[in-house]
């Protein structure tokens, strides 16, 4: 869901968050970008009854709106009013250009070229993790079930784990050493909160609930402490009052899936 109610009443929202009802899936990005800044927004899908009639509304237009924007191959999307072309209805897509646009705005990202430059770039790295969680449970077609690509799908469960996951985390834990004299551990750029942090926040939570056997054996090892001594909880707790609200929308059939036999064993 969107922002409580308290926030509504003061500020009316001018963000629509546009993205399928009942799952976190690429949203997720999204919402708790305007979620760590405290900033209203309206998660369409979720907010009304016919709120998932209206994103597919948007997302048939094959040859761009009636705003002067090209059309939207996927979800998420984003609309802001009087955000666009000559004071029209302005609308994007593409997570991480979504995420590029609310920095600023929401006051995620630093001040100067460089450290946006460098948000962007960690943003991008930790959502090529988030595509490897998918691709886990379709490695061959997205349009197959999951049972019809099991055996693959443990093949490439094994290289995620034992291979891709480490790396990831491997870099992201030298990130983190690298930024250890302003960010203490805690963050990715600089001593402030911005939006690669809690894309790759929501990343590692991801991995915790489709492989938890493996996530904790990696949190045991002691080769990434500060991911997940320090830079985890701290992002964590930033975000409680969310995580704990209604708004939080479980783990289903989105990007991250737990199938036992994918876990370590």
């Amino acid at each position: 869901m969107s922002a409580p109610a308290s926030k509504r009443q003061r500020t009316s929202p001018s963000y629509e968050l546009l993205y399928h009802p009942g799952i976190p899936g690429r949203g997720e990005y999204i919402r708790l970008a305007f979620e760590a800044a405290g900033t209203p927004y309206t998660d369409v899908a979720n907010d009304s009854r016919n709120g998932y009639s209206q994103v597919q509304k948007v997302m048939s237009l094959k040859t761009g709106d009636s705003d002067g924007n090209p059309p939207i191959f996927a979800p998420p999307a984003l609309r802001v009013p009087e955000e666009g072309k000559d004071g029209k209805t302005l609308l994007i897509s593409q997570t991480p250009n979504i995420l590029l646009y609310l920095g600023p705005k929401l006051g995620l990202v630093p001040e100067d070229e460089v450290g946006r430059l460098h948000v962007n770039q960690l943003t991008l790295t930790a959502l090529d993790l988030s595509n490897e969680a998918h691709d886990v449970h379709h490695p061959v077609g997205v349009s197959l079930y999951y049972e019809d690509q099991k055996e693959e799908a443990i093949r490439k469960a094994q290289d995620v784990r034992e291979n891709r996951l480490p790396k990831f985390l491997g870099h992201f834990e030298g990130v983190l050493k690298g930024n250890e004299e302003e960010g203490k551990g805690k963050y990715l750029v600089g001593e402030k909160l911005t939006y690669a942090d809690t894309t790759l926040w929501q990343v590692v939570d991801g991995f915790y609930f489709a492989f938890p056997k493996e996530m904790a054996h990696l949190a045991k090892s002691g080769k990434y402490p500060l991911v997940f001594d320090s830079f985890y909880p701290n992002i964590k707790e930033k975000l409680t009052e969310y995580l704990e609200s209604e708004r939080r929308l479980e783990y289903s059939m989105g990007i991250y899936r737990h199938y036992p036999e994918l876990d370590r064993q």
